[in-house]
């Protein structure tokens, strides 16, 4: 197998060191970038033709591994570098994928089947999750209601093993999108489900709430936070008066709550899946400071500063990340999903410090996940997030309405950070822009141009030569029929409205989840691989828009 080896310029430590410009920064060193005669703005050394043409490797993938970074749009990248390493600088994990691309990000009415242009959590991860657009707050299922296949289980229906970690209560929209199916994100555990999703509920017939369809579609790695609703009682099926945890211990789960116990575990799999619950809810944040508000701008600039509430306890994302993989690496490959979930909820909060710890914690979980795909030669990684958000950056020198806070940068400058889409004390919200998707590995080319978040379940799909089709294998701790129900398979066109029909969705919840599934495979040829190297050179010789070709799709079974 062909490995690609990362193009890492170490810019940023050797500008630093020369500059001598090392800061202290939110309890960690960040380099200021370099200031030269011509400002210190070329990130490139010369003509990276031949660096972006060995980039594209057009042979299956074995594992794959999927970073969200929730709520990280073009905006939130940049003002994390420009405070941790500099405007000029690089962010070693985020900034070091060679091949990059945009997509759209919408939803759908439930109603009409509509564009609703801006979506939540749920119905963009249920769009790459399943391959198919639904409304918001909705989990993997479509706007009919009807459930739809997940990578996840699609993955573990081929016998790849599996893994889901966030920074979230596991139940989050993110992470549910690939373990449950159900009308409402907010569906976490048996007591919300009996109130606002009752049809769904196990005592009613339905596939239960997002924590029990996670035991039932069982993940060999889940790691996360969301102890809480694991603490709820199951009110129907095999396991009825017992609390979620212990019904997952009675099924042969083992249970991890803290960083020195996760260390510790040697292997998960099917007979033993992983379930490591480092909180009740989310994780604490990494770096703390002052929200923005209606005066911030007239305040002195602050620098950010380490939440005390994180302590050794809880695993860092990057540690997280690094573990589910040397768990789940095996010779018949593995699907991951990692998310950082904070970027997106310190941005609703309108708290910038908050914001920036969370998109480095997201960086440095990156570099993990890049340090094993070079090694390993078979990885594809793909980086993006799943909707644009409200921070921007504003001139330090105007007055602009909205909320703003000033930070204190890596380049010892100024800036502004502005919040403009909720009054002071409403959750921000998010926005409709497309947003930057990057890759590395086999079939990493894929996400190269403009695409659709739908697009990239198939990628994966396709990348990992699964047959959507293949039959998820029943728990083998389970007395009974496996209660996971029957999905449709993406490419399926499903005429009868499930469950889920009917009722106008609720309001995005900034602390709750899900989404929904499936269009068809993609096959990806030599020739559509060559004109895609093709259409990248005339774009990097000629200055042209690169055009992303039409890709056929193929129904599914």
């Amino acid at each position: 197998m062909r490995r690609t080896t990362l193009r890492r310029t170490g810019r940023v430590a050797v500008a630093g060191l020369a500059a001598g410009a090392a800061l202290m920064l939110g309890g960690t060193q960040a380099l200021a970038s370099a200031v030269d005669e011509h400002g210190g703005a070329r990130q490139h050394d010369g003509d990276i033709t031949d660096e972006v043409r060995a980039a594209i490797q057009d042979s299956g993938a074995k594992n794959v591994i999927l970073m969200i970074g929730d709520g990280m749009g073009e905006s939130e990248m940049t003002i994390a570098r420009n405070y941790h390493v500099g405007a000029a600088g690089r962010l070693p994990g985020l900034d070091e994928l060679p091949l990059t691309g945009h997509y759209t990000t919408y939803a759908v009415d439930r109603e009409t089947g509509q564009p609703d242009y801006v979506v939540d959590s749920a119905a963009s991860g249920t769009a790459w999750a399943t391959g198919t657009k639904t409304y918001n707050n909705a989990v993997s299922v479509d706007r009919h209601g009807n459930p739809q296949k997940t990578i996840l289980q699609i993955a573990r229906a081929n016998g790849l093993k599996t893994g889901n970690v966030t920074t979230s209560e596991i139940q989050d929209a993110t992470p549910a999108v690939l373990v449950s199916h159900i009308s409402q994100r907010a569906c976490y555990g048996p007591e919300q489900t009996a109130e606002r999703c009752p049809e769904e509920a196990k005592e009613n017939g339905g596939l239960g709430s997002i924590s029990e369809q996670l035991l039932d579609n069982r993940p060999d790695v889940t790691l996360g936070g969301g102890l809480a609703s694991f603490q709820q009682t199951a009110r129907a099926g095999d396991w009825e008066g017992l609390t979620l945890l212990e019904q997952a211990e009675e099924r042969g789960y083992q249970f991890v709550d803290d960083a020195a116990s996760l260390a510790a575990v040697e292997q998960a799999d099917q007979d033993a899946p992983l379930l490591g619950l480092f909180h009740d809810g989310n994780f604490p944040v990494r770096w703390e400071g002052p929200l923005a508000t209606a005066t911030g701008a007239d305040e002195a600039p602050v620098r950010c500063t380490d939440n005390p509430e994180r302590t050794a306890d809880v695993p860092d994302l990057a540690s997280l990340t690094s573990k589910a993989i040397e768990l789940l690496d095996n010779e018949d490959g593995f699907f991951l999903q990692v998310e950082g979930a904070s970027i997106d909820k310190q941005n609703h909060a309108a708290n910038p410090c908050g914001q920036i710890g969370e998109t480095i914690d997201l960086d440095e979980a990156v570099q993990e996940a890049l340090a094993f795909a070079e090694q390993d030669g078979e990885t594809l990684v793909i980086v993006t997030t799943d909707h644009a958000h409200t921070s921007q950056i504003t001139s330090a020198e105007q007055t602009t309405p909205g909320l703003t806070r000033n930070l204190i940068t890596a380049d010892d400058r100024v800036m502004t950070i502005n919040y403009g889409t909720a009054d002071e004390g409403a959750s921000q919200q998010h926005t409709g822009a497309q947003i930057r998707i990057a890759a590395y590995g086999p079939g990493a080319a894929n996400v190269v141009g403009l695409s659709d978040q739908s697009d990239t379940f198939f990628t994966m799909v396709d990348g990992l030569g699964l047959d959507v089709n293949a039959e998820v294998p029943g728990d083998p701790q389970a007395p009974g029929e496996d209660p996971s129900g029957d999905p449709t398979a993406p490419g399926e066109d499903p005429t009868e409205p499930g469950p889920g029909e009917g009722g106008a969705p609720d309001e995005e919840d900034p602390n709750a989840g899900g989404s929904g599934s499936g269009n068809g495979s993609l096959p990806r040829t030599g020739a559509q691989v060559g004109l895609i190297l093709a259409t990248a050179l005339a774009l990097l010789g000629g200055g042209y828009a690169l055009v992303r070709q039409t890709r056929r799709r193929v129904e599914i079974g």
